[in-house]
């Protein structure tokens, strides 16, 4: 009884020890993490102050002014500059040069586009040192059409008027006076030989196309397409017309050959206007 009772305090003696050691060692594992917690974030303390350091020895250094004598001294020193007036007259000449040069092509340009648009005279002389152009009969047939009309029927028109030495005449541009890409494109689109083709070099029709919206009021023409003998050359530029430059006797409408128009024209009383329209429309 009494060896039972001493080995039941041996073992409650070692229990106690065990539980002293664990709690021992649980003590000791969490003091050693704080410390080298302390430890590395004095390392990442120390690492980041050495690090601005170094950028604060490589950092480029901040431009200093100069002094106000200094600063005087490079005023004085542009002030008191040689001048090279003859350097600058050749500058100043080049500049104009290459302005009025500008400016001539930019002239030349319009001039040519206006021609091509009915807008303008042809330069006479420069047609002369070419080809001569034909004399202008007396009386012109000029078709009023739109830009509404299919691409097709004023094709077949450019046709027949190229035949009859007739002009073609539009109210106005697609888009407006200002843009003159459309009015363009209708004109080679009207004026090709060949449809298909594409570009500069494609073969065109000896028709002139004419914008002028002031033909159209001075002939009252209110539907399309229509047709007029005007006497003279009716391809001037309007803003060079009087408002009482000559005009056609009559103006003949309807949705018919060139042919027709004529014949129709000369039955109203204009047989002798329209006589060499219908020669030449009626020549093979």
């Amino acid at each position: 009884m009494r060896l039972q009772c001493s080995f039941a305090m041996a073992l409650g003696l070692l229990s106690l020890l065990v539980m002293a050691c664990a709690q021992s060692t649980s003590f000791g594992a969490k003091a050693k993490i704080e410390a080298q917690g302390d430890t590395a974030a004095k390392r990442l303390k120390e690492a980041i102050t050495a690090q601005e350091a170094d950028d604060r020895k490589t950092a480029p250094p901040a431009p200093t002014l100069p002094d106000p004598a200094m600063r005087r001294r490079a005023f004085d020193a542009m002030k008191s500059r040689v001048s090279a007036p003859q350097m600058d007259a050749r500058a100043r000449a080049a500049l104009e040069t290459g302005r009025a040069e500008l400016d001539r092509e930019r002239d030349a340009m319009a001039k040519r586009l206006g021609e091509a648009l009915g807008l303008e005279a042809p330069d006479i002389e420069a047609l002369g040192r070419g080809a001569m152009p034909s004399a202008k009969p007396g009386w012109v047939p000029v078709l009023f059409v739109s830009s509404s009309m299919p691409v097709a029927v004023l094709r077949t028109y450019a046709a027949q008027l190229e035949k009859a030495r007739g002009v073609m005449a539009f109210r106005g541009m697609p888009g407006g006076l200002t843009k003159v890409a459309p009015m363009a494109k209708l004109s080679a689109q009207i004026l090709r030989l060949d449809p298909g083709c594409e570009g500069p070099a494609c073969a065109m029709r000896n028709v002139q196309l004419i914008v002028d919206p002031v033909v159209f009021r001075q002939h009252g023409v209110t539907s399309v397409p229509a047709l007029a003998m005007i006497p003279g050359d009716p391809t001037l530029p309007y803003c060079e017309r009087e408002e009482d430059s000559p005009r056609g006797t009559h103006i003949v409408y309807g949705d018919a050959a060139l042919s027709g128009l004529l014949e129709e024209y000369g039955r109203l009383g204009g047989r002798e206007e329209v006589r060499d329209a219908q020669a030449r429309l009626d020549a093979r």
